[in-house]
């Protein structure tokens, strides 16, 4: 007899224990050893705001924010209200030969947001699927094939979006990957023109800041690519899945370098974290190019693309935006950061650069100048490269509650992005405790011993953990 499925309330209630175990028996097991030997592993309960709260009431400060999908906090009782709203409703949802109105309301107040190059919206459900419909958009409205992208890029994992990821270790073994899909160094004005002179490119899609490692465009870069793009007949797009809904602090990263893109793919923060969403905002030429009569009028379009329930909590979203003006917050609170973690590059050899725009931030460590500290930062980095971005991460979370990422695979870059409801205090908290651990991470010896001592123990069972402490 097949067994009974559990409400939801008799899951949440009951089988929360079982949390690492179903996933090491049914979704991913390296994922639990990772977080295991980290000591990542905690029980979550609740997200509240800019925190996660485990089950025995520790808050950490969330600066992981769901890779960035959280930026209006979590739990906001305004995308709650939205959805609980749009369910009741009983909305006339995915009529599919028809259609409904939130997700043409949600378009209406995006276009209305985006620059004056942007006319419409094809909906999607991720930043990926956005970056694939930007893919067939391009190579429709051009009729060429090739697409170029930057070296370090990270666009998605599907197969067309992994084809422009600019680091192997997302993409290998998977190919072969789409034929056209070529790279450029980030930055490089005369090696894009290069490319774009062989009158062959339907698009050239770039992040404007480059989510692994965060790397800020050169001086007037974008621009200059974004005309190169114009003069080539080639579609300029923008990847603002992680830049954009005000994270940099402007709606749209892209307005700080005054672009005009053909293309803009958004995703991630756009529904408050609730529904995964995405869409491609498009100029009106790309648009009458693909749907360009009722024969080609479902030619690209998606099941669940632009649902009520998406559109809704987006529209939920853009209003906690702009009622408690989340965007300025942004700015400023991405300001203070800098200005109280750029003075570490001066204090500890060890940082080599602060970095960042608005609350998307980032610290790059890099080895000392000689000696015996030289010789261990060497080593450490023989057995594991990138090992000491984890000399600052897991002493943030273990000592101070403080959840971020490693920038990017075998990268001594640690990421930041809080959510834009945080508060100065979590800022300035945040500040206080990066620089106790970058202090004692500037005596290497004792800080990886004190790492591989934290592995050692992380190999125990939780509640062993627990009851040595």
């Amino acid at each position: 007899m097949t067994e009974r499925v559990p409400s939801v309330a008799e899951v949440l209630s009951e089988r929360r224990p079982d949390t690492m175990a179903l996933n090491d028996a049914y979704l991913n097991p390296q994922l639990g050893r990772i977080v295991r030997t980290l000591g990542l592993d905690r029980t979550w309960v609740r997200g509240e705001g800019a925190h996660l709260v485990d089950d025995t009431g520790a808050r950490y400060l969330d600066l992981l924010c769901g890779y960035g999908v959280f930026a209006v906090g979590r739990s906001h009782p305004a995308v709650i209200g939205a959805l609980r709203d749009t369910l009741e409703a009983a909305t006339p949802n995915l009529p599919q030969l028809g259609v409904s109105l939130l997700p043409g309301v949600l378009a209406e107040q995006l276009v209305a947001r985006a620059p004056a190059s942007i006319a419409a919206m094809v909906p999607a459900n991720s930043g990926a699927e956005a970056v694939e419909a930007a893919i067939k958009l391009s190579r429709a409205t051009t009729g060429r094939p090739r697409i170029l992208f930057a070296e370090h890029a990270f666009h998605g994992l599907t197969l067309g979006a992994l084809s422009l990821n600019g680091n192997d270790e997302f993409r290998a073994g998977f190919g072969p990957l789409l034929d056209g899909c070529d790279a450029v160094p980030f930055g490089d004005l005369a090696a894009l023109e290069a490319e774009l002179a062989r009158g062959d490119v339907a698009a050239f899609i770039v992040e404007p800041i480059q989510g692994k490692g965060v790397h800020l465009p050169p001086p007037g870069y974008l621009p200059a690519a974004q005309a190169a793009c114009r003069a080539a007949g080639t579609l300029f797009v923008c990847d603002e899945v992680q830049t954009g809904i005000g994270r940099t602090g402007r709606f749209f990263a892209l307005e700080h370098w005054d672009l005009q893109p053909d293309l803009i793919c958004v995703a991630k923060a756009l529904s408050g974290g609730y529904i995964p969403t995405g869409g491609v905002l498009a100029s009106r030429a790309a648009m009458d190019a693909v749907f360009d009569g009722m024969e080609r009028g479902v030619r690209h379009g998606s099941t669940f693309g632009g649902n009520d329930l998406a559109a809704a909590a987006g529209l939920a979203t853009l209003g906690v935006l702009q009622q408690e003006d989340l965007v300025a917050r942004a700015a400023r609170l991405g300001e203070l950061l800098l200005e109280l973690t750029r003075p570490l590059v001066d204090r500890y050899e060890i940082v080599h650069d602060v970095r960042g725009l608005g609350l998307m931030w980032a610290i790059e460590l890099g080895p000392p100048s000689g000696g015996a500290a030289l010789r261990v930062w060497e080593a450490a980095e023989r057995l594991q490269p990138g090992i000491a971005a984890q000399l600052l991460t897991v002493p943030l979370f273990h000592e101070h509650r403080i959840l971020c990422q490693v920038a990017g695979h075998r990268m001594n870059v640690v990421k930041a992005l809080p959510a834009l409801v945080a508060t100065e205090e979590d800022i300035r908290s945040f500040a206080s405790a990066l620089e106790q651990v970058v202090a004692r991470a500037e005596r290497p010896a004792g800080a990886y011993g004190r790492l591989m001592r934290t592995f050692a123990g992380n190999a125990l069972p939780r509640s062993r953990r627990r009851s040595a402490a």
